[in-house]
């Protein structure tokens, strides 16, 4: 009965309903490594997926790097309190909105920490690219899959999930810096920048130069990716 009753309940409510329990903190937090990585443009738009509370439109308004921007959010809360900063919020799931902007409509995209809880990532980024302009630039990061230590935790047989991190049981879809990296390549953007939000530690730098850098995918906790529209 209780499959049958699954089924029948649109995906959308589904999803919002994991994140009823979620902290209000989940949605809180700014990626300056992002606003820091734009040019400074009173006159630009963007466009964030997943703009929680609006940490991130603040910093960028702010600073000048853009004077428009347009936020996509699941979770009603956090949409509420990113209305008051941001100049345009749309509630609700990515993968079932219409998406009636005109082409070439934003100067950036970012989807930060958002690909990994879709259904369909790779039909989401075909839907969005044509929303970015030509040379237009694209920020999206997401948890790393071949971080040793879920490899060493597969190895044993196990795999918990969490309420937060790389096996956030909210989590639908899980990617390596490879398959990250070929997720934006297929959508047309040419990733200019592969890396890790955080640095490496001593332990993690020294294996990463012993290697000559092929074991970095094991070492890196979060995939970043910058690119530009091809």
């Amino acid at each position: 009965m209780q499959s049958a009753t699954l089924e029948r309940q649109p995906l959308g409510d589904l999803l919002t309903q994991h994140y009823d329990d979620k902290p209000d903190d989940y949605f809180v937090g700014a990626r300056s490594d992002f606003v820091a990585a734009m040019p400074r443009n009173p006159e630009a738009s963007i466009l964030e997926i997943g703009c929680g509370s609006g940490a991130t439109a603040s910093l960028a308004m702010e600073s000048e790097r853009c004077g428009r921007y347009v936020g996509v959010e699941l979770d009603q809360r956090a949409a509420d309190l990113a209305s008051k900063v941001l100049s345009e919020v749309r509630v609700g799931n990515i993968e079932a909105m219409e998406l009636d902007w005109p082409t070439a409509s934003f100067d950036a995209l970012i989807l930060s920490e958002v690909l990994e809880h879709l259904v369909d990532p790779w039909r989401v980024m075909a839907r969005l690219a044509p929303l970015v302009r030509p040379g237009g630039q694209v920020f999206a990061s997401s948890p790393n899959l071949a971080h040793f230590k879920i490899v060493m935790e597969l190895l044993r047989g196990d795999w918990n999930l969490t309420d937060s991190g790389v096996k956030d049981r909210t989590h639908l879809r899980w990617f390596t810096p490879r398959t990250f990296k070929a997720l934006f390549e297929g959508a047309g953007f040419d990733v200019t920048h592969l890396g890790t939000h955080a640095p490496l530690g001593p332990k993690s730098k020294l294996i990463s130069k012993l290697s000559g850098g092929r074991l970095d995918h094991l070492l890196v906790r979060q995939i970043v990716v910058h690119g530009r529209k091809t």
